[in-house]
């Protein structure tokens, strides 16, 4: 007989169990492949395909606006597409290139592609590590004033910049205010054909949209002529981007081939997938070797910037879409999702990238039913690269310019100044600080608007609003906790109210509220309890919570009396028998407390 004892019948040791538990949380795919039906393969087939037919024509005008050669895009559309499908934690978001990261990479890569693809290296560091350290909480921070302060003027910066494109306009200078100027002053030099065939494109796509926003959903009675119908509608709205960029370039082409050209084009854009090296760490140009350190010292606070803003639009992405479609996300895996992403995406020579709102709606809406839509989407990006690059050389710019402008209108909120009326006036000031200063610099929009919130913030903390209750006695009861900047508003409304009245009265704090106390605040609560009894009146506390009773027994504060209720309280200063405080010692406290004290 085996002296070996053989485990129950099913029975899993724990380490296996944890094994796999963590495994699914790091490998998010490996939870839901082994329940994957031919029914959802066909959804992600139809989702990726929508999304790639998205993607492509928005890669190639969202270089433009990071100041790259189009191919540029195109390197930064296909990496998220796979990595998300192993780490990613929704089903909808898909990571490429966006119109809010290509202006910050415009702003800090000197419309440079070294500088944008070792600022993708370097914002994946940050990113994974961010998301290695459980880091996430720290956008929490930035409040959603501040985003929809900065989304609204990149909406305007971006769009305004590619009036140029739109009108044919050459020699334009980038920085806002400086193109603002020469686009009026140039106004006349506008090319009748990129500006006629720019503002069809704006209307075919504002009509597609139209279209696609009060298509009715198909129903199974439907006669299958309707139905057939319904899809193709629903095809072409879905995919309006590359359908008009396409029909821009068949015009183009056309006149190419008389021999007249009207429209300023794309170009040559090279073919196939760069090979993978590794990002540059260092720069040869003509007058010199620019090293790493130089090179990050240019990129400056975009290295703060960049990452977080990634992250930041990203996760509220995936947050929006889990929380429309009833399922949750893990933000600190999706971290990781876009770090990876960033560092892999650089050794192909894309710029930073993030979660896609635009092409995230669309996956959403072509009914997807995990990531695995994005490999079709990937693999739709890499086909184009290999065997269409040639075609979009015939590309007119002004038709991007018009894919651009459509894209980023629905950045600009215009009803978020009324609701914050509505709701809380001062979150405007955070929302105007950002929104104007991001015309100057971007990061000093966003830095401001978030120390603006941060002050709003810790006003609250310093001077909580304190409810006062005549009675008996008096009753004073921060309305929302107690912190040591505080403690000094709390020392003035009881020195006022209680100590500097004849003759002084005694009051009670009521801590229902108060859910921990730190230090500063047990000091100055020993010095009221001083000035209440120097002053022949008794301050009690009532309704502690046990971390705070934990803390008060700790602290050994001479005089100090609590109460479970204020009748309690009111009881004992009349003296009434069979009334006695809970004074400092564990043996007067409520048995019911002693038991969590000691739990």
């Amino acid at each position: 007989m085996s002296s070996t004892m053989k485990p129950p019948k099913g029975f899993a040791p724990m380490s296996c169990c944890w094994s796999t538990a963590t495994m699914q949380k790091r490998l998010p795919f490996l939870a839901w492949l082994p329940d994957y039906t031919w029914h959802a393969l066909k959804m992600d087939f139809i989702a990726g395909i929508s999304v790639g037919l998205t993607v492509i024509p928005q890669a190639l005008a969202y270089a433009e606006v990071a100041g790259l050669p189009p191919q540029y895009g195109l390197y930064s559309a296909f990496m998220g597409c796979f990595v998300y499908f192993f780490l990613g934690t929704s089903r909808d978001v898909t990571l490429g290139p966006t119109a809010i990261m290509s202006l910050l990479v415009s702003f800090y890569t000197f419309h440079e592609p070294a500088y944008a693809v070792l600022l993708a290296f370097l914002s994946g560091c940050i990113q994974l590590g961010m998301g290695f350290l459980r880091l996430g909480f720290l956008l929490d921070f930035i409040s959603c004033p501040v985003i929809k302060g900065f989304t609204s003027a990149a909406a305007i910066i971006i769009g305004f910049g590619q009036i140029k494109n739109l009108l044919g306009l050459q020699h334009i200078s980038r920085q806002f205010f400086l193109q603002v100027y020469y686009t009026f002053h140039n106004i006349g030099e506008t090319r009748v054909g990129d500006a006629v065939l720019g503002l069809v494109c704006m209307v075919l796509l504002l009509v597609l949209k139209l279209m696609r926003d009060h298509v009715p959903p198909v129903h199974p009675e439907m006669p299958t002529g309707v139905r057939l119908s319904h899809g193709l509608v629903w095809t072409a709205t879905t995919a309006r981007n590359a359908l008009v960029v396409s029909f821009a370039a068949l015009v183009a082409y056309s006149f190419q081939v008389t021999g007249y050209q009207p429209f300023v084009l794309t170009g040559k854009t090279p073919e196939g997938l760069p090979d993978a090296h590794i990002p540059p760490f260092s720069v040869t140009t003509a007058n010199g070797t620019i090293s790493f350190t130089e090179m990050v010292q240019g990129m400056g606070a975009g290295l703060a910037v960049v990452p977080l803003m990634g992250l930041l639009e990203s996760i509220a992405v995936a947050k929006s879409f889990a929380s429309q479609n009833n399922y949750r996300i893990d933000a600190n895996q999706e971290l990781l999702a876009i770090g990876l992403t960033n560092i892999l995406g650089s050794l192909f020579s894309s710029y930073p990238v993030t979660g896609s709102f635009g092409r995230t709606a669309v996956n959403a809406q072509s009914g997807v039913c995990s990531p695995a839509g994005g490999l079709m989407t990937g693999a739709l990006v890499l086909l184009s690269l290999d065997y269409l690059t040639s075609l979009f050389y015939y590309i007119p710019k002004s038709a991007l310019a018009a894919v651009i402008i459509m894209a980023v209108v629905p950045l600009f909120d215009t009803k978020i100044v009324g609701t914050l009326w509505r709701v809380k006036r001062l979150d405007l000031l955070p929302l105007c600080v950002t929104f104007l200063l991001c015309f100057w610099e971007v990061q000093y929009g966003i830095l401001a608007g978030t120390l603006v919130s941060m002050l709003i913030l810790l006003h609250s903390v310093a001077r909580p609003k304190i409810q006062v209750s005549e009675g008996p006695m008096l009753v004073l009861q921060p309305a929302s906790g107690l912190h040591f900047p505080a403690i000094e508003t709390l020392r003035e409304a009881l020195l006022s109210r209680a100590l500097e009245t004849s003759p002084p009265r005694s009051a009670a704090l009521d801590c229902a509220h108060i859910c921990n106390i730190d230090y500063t605040v047990v000091l100055g609560l020993g010095e009221l309890l001083e000035d209440f009894h120097k002053r022949g009146a008794t301050l009690a506390l009532i309704g502690l919570q046990v971390p705070v009773l934990r803390v008060l027994l700790s602290a050994d504060l001479k005089g100090v009396l609590y109460f479970c209720t204020l009748e309690e309280a009111e009881k004992y200063l009349k003296q009434e028998p069979g009334t006695q405080p809970y004074n400092g010692s564990e043996d007067s406290v409520p048995e019911h407390k002693i038991a969590l004290l000691k739990a």
